[in-house]
């Protein structure tokens, strides 16, 4: 009887076996990898504005607190864009003939707003609301990051649902007082922990829906 087989063939036989899984098992960490980039959340990238806004002087330098121009932060879902007249109080006063304000001081003689560039926007599909994490003691600086030193506003975390998720499922260490929640370098000696779970009680943050799906998809 001929043989129909040649006799490498047992060999490759195994190469591919364990060649396929193989191949498989590197295609889905490269996947995991990719979906997880910088690349795809946009994490540490600065995106192009109207107007080159630096955060670092205006904060950093000046000490504007987040809620002057973020108006609606404590009290809706959005923390909002600031109107161009907020800009305009002092800049109808200082760098009154600055080429990069051009296109704020155009808005503010038509009437349109200025068309600014979301950094930290979050999938239609994710319910969000800023009044309630700032209500639960949730700092600015724990989901936008030091913007006191960014020159140029970037996206400081992934904003992926296995982070949002991390916090929701132990919130105390995040939390700080109420009063503190814009400030860009609070610090104290108290145990975070301890200090979070007293929070917890006073501010009525956890309970068994902080990870339920309908939380934050509706």
């Amino acid at each position: 009887m001929s043989q129909i087989f040649s006799r490498a063939a047992d060999t490759w036989l195994r190469l591919v076996l364990v060649a396929v899984p193989a191949m498989a098992a590197i295609g889905l960490a490269a996947l995991a990898g990719y979906v997880r980039s910088d690349y795809v959340t946009h994490a540490g990238w600065a995106r192009q504005q109207p107007v080159p806004f630096s955060h670092e002087h205006h904060v950093g330098g000046l000490g504007i607190d987040c809620r002057y121009c973020h108006t609606g932060v404590e009290v809706t879902a959005s923390a909002g864009f600031p109107p161009t007249h907020t800009c305009m109080t002092c800049h109808s006063q200082i760098w009154t003939n600055a080429e990069m304000l051009a296109p704020v001081r155009e808005s503010l003689a038509t009437g349109m707003p200025i068309h600014w560039h979301r950094v930290a926007k979050l999938p239609e599909y994710v319910y969000f609301r800023h009044d309630a994490h700032i209500r639960a003691g949730v700092a600015c600086v724990t989901c936008h990051g030091r913007v006191d030193h960014m020159k140029l506003t970037m996206r400081a975390k992934p904003f992926e649902m296995g982070w949002c998720l991390d916090c929701h499922r132990d919130p105390a260490p995040h939390l700080r007082p109420r009063e503190f929640v814009t400030s860009m370098t609070w610090q104290t000696e108290q145990d975070r922990r301890a200090l979070g779970k007293r929070l917890m009680k006073e501010y009525h943050v956890g309970g068994a829906d902080m990870t339920h799906c309908y939380l934050c998809h509706r």
